[in-house]
């Protein structure tokens, strides 16, 4: 079997591929204050019988990215992106009686992000389709314009707080119940109701998020053609199950709770000593 393997080192190759290149790139950690959540009509009169409520659970369900250039600042772009949040939570509507209710939270935030310029138009050719015989109008090409690729990464938010306000208050919402995409309202049991005269749900919500542009751009690489694994695959034999439990690493970080000192510096008990974690 060794000498039928071929070296990785005799099929190197150098190629050219296609791929994306990062232009520009931000981190950031949002917090956003008393942010309205559009309830659903159950919830809502679950909300106006209710004088408690906490949050279950938040879930980022889509974000909206807009892309426009700067004025007077030759290859910089604004991006505004807007992020749909699905907020689940308890009401107690009575002493033992306690009533779930959802809605979706909706915030905005603003970059400013270098993403070059670009003077040409990108025709990509789809699946399936060889062009004989065409229909004029009806090009079996996908077109992209000159802008960058915006791309946003974001984990769940943190919720930190939340409160319930009389329907005088006044609250600060980046859009209206009509700007909530459909696709984003099929996730809830009924569709969503906006009132003057109810009362509202406001959260404070945490976000940590990535933002960065990209282009498209070819470079040359070292690459080998076909690398053959050199690890065997292992199957677990079903009449000796001991065996294969033996084989698994014991969970140390299940049996040692960080303390909060070692959560704020990111000390993990399997990369660090015992003596420095207090293991």
């Amino acid at each position: 079997m060794a000498e039928n393997r071929i070296s990785a080192s005799a099929c190197r190759d150098t190629v050219c591929i296609d791929t994306y290149r990062v232009l520009d790139s931000c981190r950031d950690k949002d917090c956003y204050e008393d942010v309205r959540v559009y309830l659903t009509e159950d919830g809502q009169d679950i909300l106006d019988h209710t004088c408690a409520v906490r949050v279950k659970s938040a879930k980022v369900q889509w974000s909206y990215i807009d892309i426009d250039s700067m004025p007077f600042n030759r290859g910089f772009y604004q991006l505004s992106i807007r992020i749909f949040t699905k907020i689940i939570c308890e009401a107690c509507v009575s002493p033992g009686n306690i009533r779930e209710l959802c809605g979706i939270a909706v915030v905005e935030k603003k970059v400013v992000l270098f993403g070059s310029e670009g003077n040409v138009s990108v025709f990509k050719s789809t699946g399936g389709c060889s062009g004989f015989c065409a229909i004029p109008g009806q090009g079996h090409c996908e077109v992209s314009n000159n802008l960058p690729i915006a791309v946003l990464e974001t984990v769940d938010p943190l919720v930190l707080s939340s409160k319930i306000v009389e329907p005088h208050h006044r609250c600060c919402c980046p859009c209206s119940i009509d700007e909530i995409p459909e696709s984003v309202c099929r996730c809830l049991p009924c569709r969503l109701v906006d009132s003057d005269n109810c009362n509202k749900l406001l959260v404070t919500l945490g976000f940590f998020s990535v933002v960065r542009l990209e282009r498209p751009a070819q470079y040359l690489v070292n690459a080998v053609e076909y690398c053959v694994p050199e690890k065997e695959c292992v199957v677990a034999q079903d009449d000796d199950p001991c065996s294969m439990f033996k084989r698994m690493r014991f969970p140390i970080s299940e049996f040692c709770p960080p303390s909060s000192a070692e959560a704020s510096i990111g000390c993990s008990c399997e990369d660090q000593p015992r003596k420095s974690c207090g293991c």
